[in-house]
């Protein structure tokens, strides 16, 4: 059974599945402080992390490891791609992970825990967000720019 959006601005007969290219995503306000809360996820997590001490040559070599979950969409399905992409990239793990580097006083965790905020700040500030089944190029945030037609 479709869902049925409960946007007065939507086509009362559209569902989710048909939500593609133009007629897909967030409106602009929306978007723009989405992206802005990403970029204030990531300029947090950098201050807490220098604030810790934390080695920045460690940042550096780890910040971009959660974009390793892109070879799935490469040599996998989408589907599966999708679930890999937003595992990594979503603050529920990140979040989880500090709490348990606090709670045990492990602070490699918390520092781990740091870089991925950082990072999924870093790509929602960019406008890359969570992934839906409908193809890498579709987010929570809209489909991507200059993409949308191969979306």
């Amino acid at each position: 059974m479709p869902v049925k959006l409960k946007n007065p601005f939507a086509e009362p007969d559209m569902d989710m599945q048909d939500i593609r290219g133009g007629q897909y995503g967030l409106m602009n306000p929306s978007r723009q402080i989405l992206r802005a809360e990403g970029f204030v996820c990531l300029l947090l997590a950098c201050a807490l992390y220098q604030a810790q001490g934390f080695s920045w040559l460690a940042f550096g070599l780890w910040f971009f490891l959660p974009d390793v979950a892109i070879l799935v969409y490469v040599f996998g399905n989408e589907r599966v791609g999708m679930w890999a992409y937003n595992a990594t990239h979503s603050t529920l793990g990140a979040g989880l992970l500090a709490m348990l580097g606090l709670g045990l006083n492990l602070p490699v965790l918390l520092q781990a825990s740091l870089i991925w905020f950082a990072h999924s700040g870093f790509d929602r500030a960019l406008g890359y967000g969570l992934k839906f089944p409908l193809g890498f190029r579709v987010t929570h945030l809209g489909v991507l720019r200059g993409m949308r037609d191969k979306a």
